[in-house]
């Protein structure tokens, strides 16, 4: 998830390696290019690297699957996801086109062909969102940052849902406040939230992938579906 604002040329690029897997005959190494300006964000956060973590460990599931990165900035996990054997379609925010060129790069860097890049901005039905093809998982890292946006957010998960009613939405999200909570919005936007353990997927440690990260902070991963009509 990309948390900057806008579009700057010239920028400074670091690539970093993240390494998944155990076993050194069955691992997967991606490289991100991050920019290395703070006020811009397009580094890997802390989120990333535990659902590029949960997809490493879903491998199989993703083979031939048409997977949607919302927010991808950097795109971490839908590298990943690519890497993996998924059909990746990449999104950011259609008013940053510095981000959308981003998500271009970290495919560039990892031989990534073949990829959609769209831009959209969350809460409009646009007609780039009405166009998607039909999802199987929709992906989102820390998208649920700025609690002025965390409806926006769902309303377009909402949309994706209804229009791909067997799709799963898999998202990481940072605990910033006790306060923030989307169970009211789920709620209304009749989602279904189910909350998968970081230990499931070998995931509860203060470093993943050959990185510092996640370091000390508390990160919960969800799979949000659409409720069914018997509210299940």
């Amino acid at each position: 998830m990309d948390h900057s604002g806008g579009e700057t040329p010239n920028v400074s690029l670091a690539y970093k390696v993240f390494t998944f897997g155990e076993n050194k005959k069955n691992t997967l190494s991606v490289s991100i290019p991050e920019v290395l300006d703070s006020q811009y964000g397009m580094y890997v956060w802390p989120c990333a690297v535990v659902l590029a973590q949960y997809l490493w460990t879903q491998r199989e599931e993703l083979r031939d699957r048409t997977v949607l990165e919302l927010g991808a900035g950097v795109s971490l996990p839908g590298v990943v996801a690519a890497r993996c054997g998924a059909k990746l379609i990449l999104s950011d925010d259609a008013k940053k086109p510095l981000c959308l060129e981003n998500c271009r790069r970290s495919c560039e860097a990892n031989g990534v062909t073949d990829v959609l890049v769209v831009g959209l901005t969350w809460g409009e039905v646009s007609p780039d969102l009405v166009l998607l093809p039909k999802l199987d998982i929709i992906l989102g890292s820390d998208v649920f940052y700025e609690p002025g946006e965390f409806e926006d957010v769902l309303v377009t998960v909402a949309f994706l849902l209804r229009k791909n009613p067997t799709a799963q939405f898999w998202t990481t999200y940072q605990e910033r406040s006790a306060d923030w909570s989307i169970e009211a919005l789920l709620h209304r936007w009749k989602l279904n939230c189910v909350e998968v353990k970081l230990e499931s997927f070998n995931a509860d440690k203060s470093q993943l992938a050959g990185s510092t990260l996640p370091g000390r902070h508390i990160i919960q991963m969800m799979i949000i579906t659409l409720k069914t009509e018997d509210g299940q």
